[in-house]
């Protein structure tokens, strides 16, 4: 009887013991951690953010957001884009160029349907630094505000390198000669570029339009299309044996986007008699349209910018398009599955 007895104590000491290694904490001990302060390594990002990025970040903390508005770093080059182009004013647009403190090295309004001429001029008035001034599809613009306010930049005596205006609605000949005009009195210093010196692409401005000044083109994204003779963007071929008429300045395909059909894939220009049709509408040349998958239906392709619009059945390794797919399969979900990519 000695023995289990003696077992029986060794068990309570090794269980008491064991209870022991757990403390238990009082319910009013358990509280939550405070967060602390962010991260230093944050602060060093502020400058790249985009403009969308940079205001969610001014609300997150106390902190961050003191650290952005008092950043001037922040604030010297502004793009405003989708979705924030949609609402923004000039009110808006004066609250944030003001926080360059008058230093706005560089200015981007995308499709800011709202912005006037009063907005934009107290804005060149109160940063004269400005040396990049994109404003693509501003339709509340004017041609003469905007040469006004090129002529505002002008009389500081800076340089404004680059502008864009395509899209600004009723710009003839006469406004771009005296937007010129004011361009090259502030260039003297530098290289006179000449129009059409390096080639613009149509592929090249529909990725990244804001991106053509800084590889050698000219200082306006407008001139006088030869052959419409319209004020447009002019774009020229990228397929080499185009490339060759250019040099011996010859200008069969170069033109604007009304006169010279071009495909969307690759940028080149199409012959009437070459030109092969997507599902989504677009343009696109034979090279193109052979290399791209094709609808099991109707046998024509995406383009690669809707080529998320397809429809995936089960057990094939091919697609439908959209257009077949409402046609021959919406009445027939079970063997559909529709997939969002």
């Amino acid at each position: 009887m000695e023995i289990p007895q003696f077992l029986e104590s060794q068990e309570h000491e090794a269980v008491d013991k064991s209870a022991q290694k757990v403390p238990i904490l009082p319910s009013d001990a358990i509280k939550e951690k405070e967060a602390g302060p962010p991260q230093e390594a944050l602060f060093l990002i502020l400058t790249y953010l985009p403009l969308f990025e940079l205001l969610a970040t001014n609300q997150v903390c106390t902190t961050l957001r003191d650290a952005v508005n008092k950043d001037v770093l922040s604030w010297l080059n502004i793009m405003v884009e989708k979705p924030l182009s949609l609402k923004f004013s000039d009110a808006i647009l004066m609250k944030l160029t003001s926080k360059a403190n008058g230093r706005l090295r560089s200015l981007a309004l995308m499709k800011c349907a709202k912005i006037t001429d009063n907005g934009l001029q107290q804005v060149v008035e109160q940063n004269p630094l400005i040396s990049k001034l994109y404003l693509p599809a501003c339709t509340g613009l004017t041609p003469e505000g905007v040469i006004q306010a090129v002529k505002t930049l002008s009389e500081h005596g800076h340089c404004l390198k680059s502008i864009m205006i395509n899209g600004i609605y009723n710009i003839n000949k006469q406004h771009l000669e005296t937007l010129r005009s004011y361009l090259d009195e502030m260039n003297l210093d530098t290289k006179k570029e000449q129009p059409g010196s390096c080639p613009l692409l149509f592929l090249e401005y529909m990725h990244s339009p804001t991106l053509r000044h800084d590889k050698g083109h000219t200082t306006i994204d407008l001139e006088v299309c030869p052959k419409c003779d319209e004020v447009r963007m002019v774009f020229d071929c990228p397929r080499s044996a185009c490339k060759k008429m250019l040099e011996r300045s010859v200008t069969e395909c170069r033109g604007c986007k009304f006169c010279i059909l071009r495909c969307l894939e690759c940028g080149g220009c199409v012959d009437s008699q070459e030109i092969e049709e997507a599902v989504c509408g677009d343009i696109l040349c034979s090279d193109c349209w052979l290399l791209l998958p094709k609808c099991n239906f109707c046998n024509k392709p995406y383009c690669k910018q809707h080529f998320d619009n397809k429809c995936c059945t089960s057990g094939s390794t091919g697609f439908v398009c959209e257009v077949c797919y409402a046609k021959y399969i919406v009445n027939l979900p079970s063997i559909v599955d529709y997939v969002d990519l």
